[in-house]
């Protein structure tokens, strides 16, 4: 999909950053371990996103590494030893920033699958 002007998506860049603005929302509601983080986003959906641990993991270090979210080490509810991860001051301000993007990606997404007729016929 291309705009006049812009360059060409790559899909996997588009589902990255859209599971980056999923992970950088869980985590504003405060510090949790990736497990945690991942029964959030599936207990929100209503179980609709299930995100597999391997992509989770690599979006926790690949934002954590944009120095996007901060970690430490601490104890679960379970007395484990995990990872917990925050939100740092430029991961809310990303946080802000990429929601209005995927808000506007998904809002076009809508428009089209909510068509009721073809409207004016193509060029």
């Amino acid at each position: 999909m291309t705009k006049a002007g812009n360059t060409q998506e790559d899909p996997l860049k588009l589902m990255r950053g859209t599971l980056d603005v999923l992970v950088l929302k869980t985590l504003s509601w405060g510090p949790m371990h990736g497990y945690a983080v991942s029964r959030w986003i599936r207990r929100r959906t209503d179980g609709t996103l299930d995100v597999e641990d391997a992509a989770l993991y690599q979006a926790l270090h690949r934002l954590e590494q944009r120095d996007l979210l901060a970690s430490e080490w601490g104890r679960s509810e379970n007395n484990r030893r995990a990872k917990f991860y925050s939100l740092t001051d430029r991961g809310r301000a990303q946080l802000l920033a990429q929601s209005k993007v995927v808000r506007r990606y998904v809002g076009a997404v809508t428009r089209v699958l909510d068509a009721r007729s073809a409207g004016a016929a193509a060029l």
